[in-house]
């Protein structure tokens, strides 16, 4: 991922996400099998899941990779209506070799994170490092896109937003052989938005707007290979859901969510 220049333009772009529904499923699952009281964020970008689970009373760790976004995610956790007994701690590290001195009850990793994950070693990895993490009976959930969903993307596009403050073009290539999506974004920022003296200035009727480019790629890998992999890495695999719900994934599921348990 390569979010590190444009983090808070991130952070605008994602405030339409499903956040509420995330943390319905998240509330659901720990219902089934157990509410967690420490929890590792992998993948937390610019905390809106964190800071809210901060706030339902839960003592969450918040890791990714970009310094940046970690910054925008710390001025959030300043400004949000936290208790004192919240508690949030950042921390940059990789999610492929993410550590903590004690293991935790519980790992998320939503928002499709692991689909960023381009080679099926970093993806074991992960896999191999929150088994590491977790206490024996620990949750492991996380979403991915589907192969299904990235078919869509790319019959659907190029997707356009145009606001007054911000404004893109996204066109995407889809090499199914592969599973590999490339998302190649055109972005345009008021000038207002943004001062940097580095990027070109597109004007539009005296108001001046700076475009950035942006490429991020995703990969998508069969529902069966992840079932796979978490079987291989040690977890018991308690279900895989399909869009937000505790129905059965299967060939027309957009985004998967898996929910596995360290039994050891």
């Amino acid at each position: 991922m390569a979010y590190e220049r444009f983090a808070y333009i991130y952070d605008r772009l994602m405030q339409d996400m499903p956040y509420d529904a995330w943390l319905r499923f998240m509330e659901e699952a720990w219902g089934r099998w157990g509410r967690p009281q420490t929890i590792v964020e992998l993948g937390c970008g610019t905390g809106n899941l964190t800071i809210p689970l901060a706030q339902r009373g839960l003592h969450i760790t918040g890791i990714d990779l970009s310094e940046e976004m970690l910054a925008v995610a710390m001025s959030k956790s300043d400004t949000a209506a936290l208790n004192s007994s919240d508690s949030i701690n950042w921390i940059h590290q990789d999610m492929c070799e993410w550590v903590l001195p004690a293991p935790v009850d519980a790992v998320i990793s939503f928002c499709d994170s692991l689909n960023y994950l381009l080679e099926e070693s970093d993806v074991r990895q992960v896999l191999h490092s929150t088994y590491q993490g977790l206490k024996s009976g620990g949750l492991f959930m996380f979403d991915v896109h589907t192969e299904t969903r990235f078919r869509t993307y790319a019959l659907e596009q190029p997707y356009i937003l145009d606001e007054e403050e911000i404004a893109y073009l996204w066109s995407i290539d889809w090499e199914e052989e592969d599973g590999i999506l490339t998302h190649d974004l055109a972005i345009f920022i008021k000038e207002s938005m943004e001062t940097s003296p580095n990027r070109p200035l597109i004007s539009n009727n005296n108001t001046l707007y700076r475009r950035i480019d942006e490429t991020q790629q995703q990969r998508a890998y069969p529902l069966e290979w992840w079932n796979e992999q978490l079987t291989q890495s040690g977890f018991a695999l308690l279900g895989c859901f399909a869009d937000f719900s505790f129905a059965p994934a299967d060939e027309d599921t957009d985004r998967a969510f898996f929910v596995a348990q360290k039994t050891e």
